[in-house]
């Protein structure tokens, strides 16, 4: 979750509230405060909540809460007269873009920081790492407009931020800081997304890099704003960013996008409106609050309210991008109410809790495996396709063997994990450079045609890692289990003929050992030998239904 920094001087200054009263109510609209030095406050805001990640987005909210300016603040666009025309070859790389202007800012070091600091939060929140949004900020004086957002090739140039040479895209992506840091997100594309201006001047190469020209400093009074991705992330960031410039006295100016079938005018800082029960507000918070009391908790979230009958109309604020149900506005008349003043009561059913035998049976495999040497890591659930079948020499059908996600934010986690020995392996890689023998083991869940089962699977790579040395460990993981077991020959292409066996209890398969197959260690970058075992222990014991 983002830490942010707000400093003392200007937080007492932009809310209207002393120290003492900030560090006693801040934590109550849901953040956690992580230090607090003479300067400044590090506090811990949930991803939810990415408004809150300036210092003009926390004070707006404090002095709602606090009682100092309660009610729906709105916000003013005016129309411009700026336009970015999108060329059709960009809508197969990265298709969304927006944009605002905001004049009559005074950039001061604090201005800067706060934007600079907001920026990088809400690309790793909402961005996801600039894969679904980027944000590109400029010096509208040096942008000539019209724009035209469009793709070129590898061997297109401009000179990029912080360098004062001309680069090539392809130059860039392999030499720049920023190029090496996100490439990523461009490979295996021929096109590039470029934002130029009406002088044929780049201003931006997102979501990579700005252009020098269009830098940002202190003598800069009007900014122009881009953010370009694939959904509506683009919208909420565009508003966020928009509304923190408006609180520090900027004027925001309307950018008209011009697609090649439509036309759209950003920001929309426009307030929606949603239906709120009166008797579902009471029902989920067990509360029994009147009208003028959950209209009273909202205003001071910031939220318009207007009472109907047994209904509510909330009027809510374009900077909060969480709002999606009712719920959510729920939640807020529990903050704005306060949690302090809600009596906390005993539960009416009374129950005993018990560990689930599936827990019981991981912590012994934990509790073996760690009396045999070997370290426990803990790897992700999700996976692709690539990790646990292609490089292992392994096949799989979607549904039939694995989970596939529906709506995957990364090329990388597009699957469940069915086996934990292709999780092992790749951390394997990531840990090439620490010293040898390592010894490593993970018992956890994997999804086996829409089934959960517990695994327990360990890895051990050194120069002589052999077939004898991981079935000795395989030995003594059954007799610690009380289990008697047999081998017969594994036709597993994960590992080397000759040198895998099948482990067999009660006349069933259920589990694999041996030595990793050299094609499976050069597909995962390793060149030490590395000798494994996995066991399905949901086919060993009675672990119940894991729900």
């Amino acid at each position: 979750m983002p830490v942010v920094t707000l400093y003392w001087d200007e937080l007492e200054r932009l809310t209207g509230a002393d120290r003492e009263t900030i560090l006693k109510r801040l934590p109550m609209l849901g953040c956690d405060i992580e230090r607090v030095e003479d300067d400044h406050v590090d506090v811990e805001f949930f991803p939810n909540r990415p408004d809150l990640y300036s210092v003009e987005g926390v004070a707006r909210a404090l002095r709602g809460f606090l009682g100092i300016e309660k009610g729906l603040k709105s916000y003013s666009v005016v129309k411009g007269d700026w336009k970015i025309t999108v060329d059709e070859s960009v809508l197969a790389v990265r298709p969304r873009i927006v944009g605002c202007v905001v004049k009559g800012i005074e950039m001061t070091d604090e201005v800067i920081r706060s934007l600079m600091e907001v920026q990088e939060d809400l690309h790793w929140t909402i961005g996801r790492n600039r894969r679904k949004m980027a944000i590109g900020v400029h010096d509208l004086s040096k942008v000539y407009f019209p724009l035209c957002y469009t793709a070129v090739d590898a061997s297109f140039s401009f000179v990029p931020l912080d360098f004062d040479k001309e680069m090539t895209v392809a130059e860039i992506l392999e030499k720049h800081p920023k190029g090496k840091a996100y490439s990523f997100i461009l490979e295996g594309k021929d096109r590039y997304p470029m934002i130029i201006d009406s002088k044929n001047e780049v201003i931006s190469f997102p979501p990579i890099i700005n252009a020098e020209k269009t830098r940002v400093t202190e003598s800069t009074k009007d900014l122009f704003i881009d953010v370009t991705g694939f959904d509506e992330n683009v919208d909420r960031a565009i508003a966020i960013l928009a509304c923190m410039l408006a609180d520090r006295g900027g004027r925001v100016e309307s950018v008209e996008v011009i697609y090649p079938d439509r036309k759209e005018v950003t920001p929309n800082l426009d307030v929606r409106f949603m239906d709120l029960d009166i008797e579902e507000v009471n029902s989920l918070l067990g509360l029994s609050l009147s009208p003028d009391e959950i209209k009273d908790a909202l205003e001071k979230m910031r939220f318009s309210c207007e009472i109907l009958d047994n209904k509510m109309k909330v009027g809510i604020p374009p900077y909060r991008a969480d709002i999606m149900h009712e719920w959510d506005i729920i939640e807020d008349v529990a903050i704005g109410y306060g949690y302090e003043n809600i009596t906390p009561g005993i539960p009416p059913t009374l129950t005993f809790g018990k560990t689930h035998s599936w827990n019981d049976l991981r912590s012994l495999a934990k509790e073996i495996m760690i009396g045999l040497g070997f370290t426990e890591v803990i790897t992700f659930t999700l996976t692709n396709e690539a990790v646990m079948y292609e490089k292992m020499r392994r096949k799989g059908e979607p549904w039939k063997d694995y989970v596939p996600v529906m709506h995957p934010l990364t090329t990388e986690h597009t699957i469940l994990r069915t086996s934990l020995l292709p999780k092992l392996l790749e951390l394997l890689s990531y840990n090439k450079h620490h010293e040898m023998p390592q010894m490593v083991f993970e018992v956890g869940d994997v999804v086996v045609n829409t089934k959960n089962r517990l695994h327990l699977a360990a890895c051990i790579t050194h120069s002589r890692a052999n077939f004898s040395e991981i079935r000795s460990y395989v030995q003594a993981v059954m007799r610690e289990f009380d289990l008697s077991w047999d081998v017969r020959e594994s036709d597993d292409e994960a590992f080397i003929d000759g040198r895998r066996g099948e482990i067999v209890v009660n006349g069933k398969s259920v589990g694999v050992f041996g030595e990793v197959h050299p094609k499976v260690l050069e597909a995962f970058e390793l060149t030490i030998p590395v000798s494994a075992f996995e066991l399905d222990l949901s086919s060993i014991f009675d672990t119940g239904e894991l729900l």
